[in-house]
């Protein structure tokens, strides 16, 4: 996910809530359906020390706002090293979840595949 540009965080199941569980809490316990072993809870994500445990793999990913803004900001010139103002022009998105959201299920899509190799 972090192949992404914009993406600063990702979290499989309770992610970092998980760290204020108690171990009993956080663990997924297991059962038999069947002939299929399944856990009761998902707070792993499906993900238990980097291998997938069989269940669905659930993640959440923070994608960062858009820095081309049309506010004005502070920067520093490299050039000339001096303080100046740095005005955007032009058309931006202010928002790019929608545009990232297909790369997400893309590069997830790839990570599955390389797995399945």
């Amino acid at each position: 996910m972090f192949s992404v540009p914009a993406v600063k965080g990702v979290e499989f199941g309770k992610g970092f809530e998980i760290s204020k569980m108690k171990g009993s809490e956080a663990n997924d316990e297991y059962y038999l359906d069947g002939k299929d072993i399944k856990t009761s809870t998902n707070n792993n994500g499906g993900i238990l020390g980097g291998i997938t445990n069989g269940m669905p793999i659930v993640f959440n990913v923070a994608i960062k706002p858009t820095a081309s803004i049309f506010k004005e900001q502070k920067t520093v010139n490299i050039a000339t090293m001096e303080e100046t103002i740095l005005s955007i022009e032009g058309r931006h998105d202010p928002c790019i979840v929608q545009r990232a959201l297909p790369v997400i299920e893309a590069v997830t899509a790839i990570g599955i595949l390389e797995l399945l190799g």
